[in-house]
């Protein structure tokens, strides 16, 4: 019995004249994901994706896992093949669906009939399939406000297809439609999030993460690999910067007040930031900031740092809480790094009374002292890359 995989795209369907171009940018995804798991066919008709395997040896169970992780993609399924006739349809959907079937207790069939010239209506192949299926599975029984499987038949321009239930797709819009962005990784629990909810909008991830050995470990640093690693299972490839921070850390202790270090550390990541973004191709910076949750995330302290940015400044998580926030982390699988005890350069260097209400010009102010130029060009010198995958 043929199977293929039915991909439906949800928001894409809003894009007007430029749809075609994020389903094309959906598509090459799909086939740059599916690599390794069998010769495949991927086509597009009908607002609907069709993953057609060609071996008979094809990973449907691995193609399913991955499909899970294509943004753009609202939904999908396995779904069997049908000849475009009564007869076929109503021999295949008990066979079919039997393992499905006998694992439940309540159906109802949907019938989508694009084909309009098939020689039955909707409400009348819903009737057909139904009957054949309660005659197959004597157990079960017909509920259609609230039955624990939705049985679909669709049936389209050169075959029908039957399925079971839809599995959720990741939703939002193919990476690669809304350009290139940098996202500042650290190794908590915030900007992993951050970076997944940016990519689920389209953008192509770039990373970069400020490391201060000795005070941070090896181990940080992996960290941070591996929760990008996480990220990169939905985004695609991540090219990481890993820039050396000890220098400027240590400057800022020595010249500049004690309280405003938080600040002035921020200030200076975000410059950096700029500089390495914009040699990279990307048009904004990604932060994993939420409204208040610590000292540098006030409203005056947010604006502090924005003062030094040549680029926009995206905060997906500016209004979640931190409950929200480890949900998501959890569902990418992430939380369990998050929160190893390796310390980032943000949490080895915290004063004891950061300033959290900065007024226009105190930041400036308290970093007068520090050789600012010159210290951003040797940290841009020393940054070390990779990619992560």
């Amino acid at each position: 019995m043929k199977e293929i995989i039915l991909i439906k795209d949800g928001e894409l369907a809003l894009k007007g004249l430029n749809r075609r171009s994020f389903e094309d940018k959906m598509v090459a995804t799909i086939r740059r994901r599916l690599k390794g798991l069998g010769k495949v066919s991927v086509e597009r008709a009908q607002s609907t994706i069709y993953i057609k395997p060609i071996d008979e040896d094809f990973d449907f169970a691995e193609a399913l896992d991955r499909m899970g992780r294509i943004f753009g993609i609202a939904a999908f399924s396995r779904a069997c093949v049908c000849e475009k006739n009564m007869d076929d349809i109503l021999e295949k959907a008990p066979i079919y669906l039997a393992d499905t079937l006998r694992a439940i207790k309540t159906f109802k069939v949907e019938a989508k009939r694009a084909d309009k010239a098939f020689a039955l209506k909707s409400p009348e192949i819903c009737r057909e399939v139904g009957a054949a299926l309660l005659r197959a599975f004597p157990h079960l029984r017909v509920d259609v406000h609230n039955p624990d499987e939705i049985i679909t038949v669709e049936v389209r321009d050169y075959a029908a297809y039957i399925r079971g239930g839809q599995i959720k797709g990741a939703g939002g819009l193919p990476v690669g439609t809304a350009g290139r962005a940098q996202v500042l990784i650290s190794g908590g629990i915030d900007s992993p999030v951050a970076a997944y909810t940016m990519a689920k909008r389209g953008l192509v991830l770039n990373a970069i993460h400020f490391a201060s050995p000795p005070y941070t470990s090896v181990r940080a640093e992996q960290k941070v690999r591996d929760l990008l690693g996480r990220v990169a299972r939905y985004s695609g490839v991540i090219k990481l910067a890993i820039v050396p921070f000890t220098e400027i850390q240590e400057e800022i202790g020595k010249h500049c007040p004690e309280d405003y270090f938080t600040l002035i550390m921020r200030r200076m990541m975000m410059r950096i930031a700029c500089r390495v973004s914009e040699n990279d191709g990307c048009l904004g910076l990604v932060t994993g900031e939420s409204l208040g949750q610590v000292a540098s995330q006030t409203l005056p302290a947010i604006a502090s740092t924005d003062e030094v940015c040549t680029m926009p400044v995206l905060r997906p998580l500016i209004g979640m809480d931190k409950e929200e926030i480890i949900a998501i982390s959890k569902k990418i699988d992430a939380f369990d790094i998050s929160i190893l005890p390796y310390e980032d350069c943000c949490t080895v260097f915290t004063p004891k009374h950061p300033h959290t209400k900065p007024k226009k010009g105190q930041c400036e102010e308290a970093e007068k002292n520090l050789d600012i130029e010159p210290l951003i060009e040797r940290a841009i010198a020393g940054i070390e890359y990779s990619y992560i995958e």
